[in-house]
């Protein structure tokens, strides 16, 4: 087998084995003749009942990495939007202003991955919800926001409500 057909085969076990059943994903839209798809996955908040936030992202098909010769990298753009489910139970989150990661997803090999990061905005009370990509050689703009404000629902703080600032 030569070396091209080795590195073919290597790429259509990965892309086969990352299409494998994702209980995350809830949809998955064609967007041309070549394979390549939007998923939409559905990610909880592990620490925030009542809040799913919805997180569209691109999957690129075998054919469009065998025409781009990338094989292991998808792109990083994504578009995140967070609703409400029901009441919102809010447990041990982490209120400093660097928030923190509540989903981590590799769109390459190594080096890139799609993130999405709440941050608590207490001056008004409200939750906020990041996608972005990291990479780690060159960083990425590329990025997604949703905010839940708290004031206008049914909220309860496991460990008692923060101090504002």
């Amino acid at each position: 087998m030569n070396r091209l057909a080795a590195i073919a085969m290597t790429a259509a076990l990965a892309v086969t084995l990352a299409a494998c059943g994702d209980s995350r994903e809830v949809g998955s839209v064609g967007v041309d003749w070549t394979g390549n798809d939007i998923a939409i996955d559905a990610v909880a908040d592990p620490e925030v009942d009542g809040v799913v936030c919805h997180l569209a992202y691109f999957n690129r098909s075998f054919i469009d990495r065998l025409q781009q010769g990338n094989w292991f990298e998808d792109p990083s753009y994504s578009a995140l939007d967070c609703s409400v489910t029901g009441p919102i139970t809010i447990g041990d989150i982490n209120t400093r202003a660097g928030g923190e990661e509540i989903f981590k997803e590799g769109r390459s090999l190594i080096w890139k991955s799609l993130r999405v990061t709440r941050v608590y905005d207490a001056t008004n009370n409200a939750l906020i919800y990041l996608a972005h990509a990291r990479e780690i050689q060159q960083g990425s703009g590329k990025m997604s926001l949703s905010v839940i404000p708290l004031a206008t629902e049914q909220v309860t703080w496991s460990n008692g409500a923060p101090a504002t600032r």
